[in-house]
């Protein structure tokens, strides 16, 4: 099957050619574990996740490489290791495993790989030099810094004007810099709580690597000059993957670093943007383990996620997880006692076209309502759902359903459907507002398959 992707380096959406079919290579941007991961960190993680399943599927898994990167190696983690009183290593192991343990639950598949920047300094020191020789780096008051002016084609990813690009890099104004645009490869450790290594290019002072060089290196060691796909947050377009671009382009003479570079969208709560100011600040493991009264499952989350095309912004409600729950409880049931076929071309179809999952979901919608409930188990499983788990998913809409004379509520639904389509719009209302007293919220939509009208409920809250 033809995947098309959307390139953020040419703004199009174009058909996927990996450089060797029997090798797909794929390297996302992954946390830096200072502090748990909140709920907007999950988002690359669940898209990613299923761009690898569906590469998996595609050229098989034994064919596709996936590296996923730790930052272990960060200011932030230095700051916070020693205002608690413990080592960077402690800090940052203790923050791994819980990561790992939120992102198990959401059925995302470990990476292939998942190098630590703390393991690969002696490649960042490498590059370093091969900078430096090439005239596209210099050393600077034990500085080593990238010299933006020697490469013209710098802000080719992210496209943005000069102006803009000098003022959304927070410029260091130090005194030592050729052009105020030039960023930091290596710098000095000075102080006693900032780790430090032998340093490159014949800088005497020990020091360590500045963030940008950190995934150049790490992708360099295990995919290689050049590879197949870069993904991230959008927010990581500009300074960077742009830096990491240059970085790598430079020091390997290659034109691109990656053939497709892929960016997911912003995530908002509630309407509004995430923070700790507002009190709307969640943690994936907070979700896990309880938020507004309830514990959500892990692929509650993920369907959530996935509702909202990954390049569009997301907003996150409860409602919506409630609606992706509901949802869930009723595939896992119909799936539950049927073996899975093969995947249903409709379903591929739609993960081909740059990953659109909301018509992804559409079409499982589609194959439950026609009883395709092996073609559906089998999209689940592809997409990252695992019906085991139905025991939990079930037990509260159970529970509500069980409130309710389900045999008089699908009646009533059958019976303003025949009003509506005799055009008898008071009888349908007098239903809808009979259901309504019941405690039953209609939805009103259309079969994706034959278009006809289609009414589903569910308990009010």
């Amino acid at each position: 099957m033809a995947i098309r992707l959307y390139n953020t380096l040419t703004r199009s959406k174009d058909e996927f050619r990996p450089i060797d079919p029997k090798n797909v290579r794929m390297y996302v941007c992954g946390p830096t574990v200072y502090d748990d991961a909140h709920i907007g960190n999950a988002r690359p993680v669940i898209v990613f996740d299923l761009l690898f399943r569906l590469l998996r599927h595609v050229y098989g898994e034994a064919h596709v490489t996936y590296a996923r990167n730790i930052t272990d190696l960060d200011d932030k983690i230095n700051k916070r290791a020693f205002e608690r009183g413990v080592t960077i290593r402690d800090l940052t192991e203790g923050t791994a495993a819980r990561f790992h343990a939120a992102i198990d639950a959401l059925g995302a598949l470990r990476p292939t790989v998942e190098p630590r920047a703390t393991e690969h300094i002696e490649e960042m020191k490498a590059l370093c030099e091969k900078l430096v020789a090439a005239g596209h780096a210099y050393v600077a008051e034990d500085h080593v810094l990238f010299s933006v002016p020697s490469m013209p084609g710098y802000g080719g990813l992210s496209k943005r004007p000069l102006d803009d690009m000098i003022a959304g890099a927070r410029v260091d104004v130090a005194p030592y810099k050729r052009s105020e645009m030039d960023f930091v490869l290596w710098k000095p450790s000075r102080e006693a709580h900032e780790p430090g290594w032998p340093s490159p290019c014949g800088i005497a002072q020990p020091g360590r690597p500045g963030w940008h060089i950190e995934c150049s290196a790490m992708s360099w060691r295990h995919l290689g000059e050049t590879f197949d796909i870069h993904g991230g947050g959008i927010d990581l377009v500009f300074p960077h993957h742009e830096n990491e671009v240059a970085q790598t382009t430079c020091a390997f003479g290659h034109p691109v670093m990656a053939n497709v570079w892929m960016h997911n969208g912003f995530l908002q709560v509630e309407g509004e943007k995430m923070s700790k100011s507002l009190g709307n600040f969640v943690t994936i493991q907070e979700l896990l383990d309880g938020w507004q009264g309830k514990a959500w499952p892990g692929e509650v989350l993920r369907l959530t996620m996935l509702k909202t095309h990954y390049r569009q912004p997301i907003d996150w409600t409860v409602r919506a997880m409630e609606e992706s729950w509901k949802t869930l409880a009723g595939w896992y049931r119909a799936a539950q006692s049927v073996e899975a076929s093969s995947v249903p071309e409709t379903v591929l179809e739609a993960l081909g076209d740059d990953l659109n999952t909301a018509k992804a979901i559409a079409e499982l919608h589609a194959l439950d309502k026609r009883g395709d409930h092996a073609g559906l188990k089998a999209s689940l499983q592809l997409m990252g759902f695992d019906e085991a788990r139905l025991g939990e998913l079930t037990a509260e809409a159970d529970a509500e359903a069980d409130m309710k004379d389900t045999g008089r509520i699908d009646d009533l639904i059958a019976a303003r459907l025949a009003a509506r389509k005799a055009k008898n719009f008071a009888e349908s209302d007098r239903i809808r507002d009979e259901l309504a007293a019941m405690g039953i919220q209609l939805k009103d939509g259309k079969d994706p398959a034959t278009g006809e009208p289609v009414t589903t409920w569910e308990v009010m809250r």
